[in-house]
């Protein structure tokens, strides 16, 4: 048990969970200042999450893609780089789970594996483009990342009207029934919510994360790297491959969300007329959740819970949708802002350290 306390109250935890708190109080404030009532508007958030079955199901479908996009940057970050790419490569992991499932015909058992597999290749190698730019080039992944993403929308509108989208319309074929990975036993349970084992594969992936960094010798260059490129290439490392490796697996997370989006929720892709944003979420999930796997599953909960919650907030309590990027900015304010929040917590932690002498 005391092992459980001291987890709670060590300032790694503390840190975000004080920046969470002021984050919703820095939101109640706004809408007092809007004339709105915070604790009618944040009951009504809970109640539009947790109100019925299909609400609640629908809430974790909103979870996995940011699990997946959260992973993508934080793997990223813990290796020193900054991939705001996750847009782009989301995308390609749906173009290619797409193309997989509607030109083959195969046994499920091979299909929807395969068409998740093509996602996540066709994710890496979108990601591994900036990395190699960074690696041969000196091409600060950021401007080349952020330009992807561009890239990659119009590319996957004009693949999508050259070869898979009927004429006359605006989305694909259907993907094959053998390619779906809804779990419709679990969608009836849950009131015909779009519910898909997308979400199992997202905490495989986060357990994937943690080992592959913290348990293989490879994480630990990708890792070193990071942290001293210049030491690591002393060492003997060779610090361009394992850029392009880190931009790489990056992606590969990013595109498995973008093939399970395609397989679970939609069975189709449509001509996107703007990106799909789970990208750019992907980082405030990544910052709030420190860039580590099971922080970003928290982060993404609490990501999903607040952004499906907002129509509750604005039908059952009035508050403008708007109101909750408030919320969420202010949380990621303080999350990003470790000495404001850390004026917060150094009473707790001081007065713990008392309570142990």
């Amino acid at each position: 048990m005391n092992k459980v306390i001291a987890v709670f109250t060590k300032e790694s935890f503390l840190v975000p969970l004080v920046a969470i708190i002021l984050g919703l109080l820095t939101g109640a404030v706004a809408m007092l200042a809007g004339g709105f009532n915070p604790v009618k508007a944040y009951v009504a958030l809970l109640e539009k999450v947790f109100g019925s079955a299909y609400n609640f199901g629908e809430t974790i479908r909103q979870i996995t893609p940011l699990i997946f996009t959260g992973l993508a940057v934080a793997f990223a970050f813990r290796t020193g780089l900054f991939n705001i790419g996750a847009e782009g490569q989301f995308i390609v992991g749906m173009l290619a789970s797409t193309a997989v499932g509607v030109s083959f015909d195969l046994p499920a058992y091979i299909h929807a594996p395969l068409a998740i597999i093509a996602g996540a290749v066709a994710g890496g190698l979108w990601g591994s483009i900036a990395g190699y730019l960074k690696a041969a080039r000196g091409v600060n992944e950021v401007i080349t990342s952020i330009m992807l993403n561009w890239v990659a929308l119009y590319f996957a509108n004009w693949v999508l009207n050259a070869f898979y989208i009927p004429a006359g319309q605006q989305r694909s074929e259907m993907v094959k029934d053998s390619a779906v990975i809804t779990i419709d036993w679990l969608s009836a349970m849950f009131d015909s919510a779009r519910l898909h084992w997308g979400t199992l594969v997202a905490i495989l992936a986060a357990i994937f994360f943690y080992v592959i960094l913290w348990k293989t010798k490879s994480g630990y260059e990708l890792r070193a790297v990071g942290l001293n490129p210049h030491a690591s290439e002393y060492a003997g490392m060779n610090v361009n491959r394992n850029v392009v490796k880190a931009m790489f697996i990056g992606g590969m997370f990013a595109g498995i969300g973008g093939a399970c989006e395609i397989l679970g929720v939609f069975h189709y892709q449509a001509i996107m007329t703007a990106q799909p944003g789970y990208g750019f979420d992907g980082i405030a999930v990544a910052l709030i959740g420190g860039n580590t796997p099971l922080g970003v599953v928290l982060a993404a909960i609490l990501f999903g819970i607040l952004t499906f919650g907002s129509a509750g907030m604005k039908f059952g309590a009035g508050v403008p949708v708007e109101l909750i990027r408030v919320v969420i900015a202010s949380v990621i304010f303080f999350v990003a802002a470790h000495g404001i929040v850390k004026i917060f917590v150094k009473p707790i932690l001081k007065k713990k350290k008392e309570g142990g002498n």
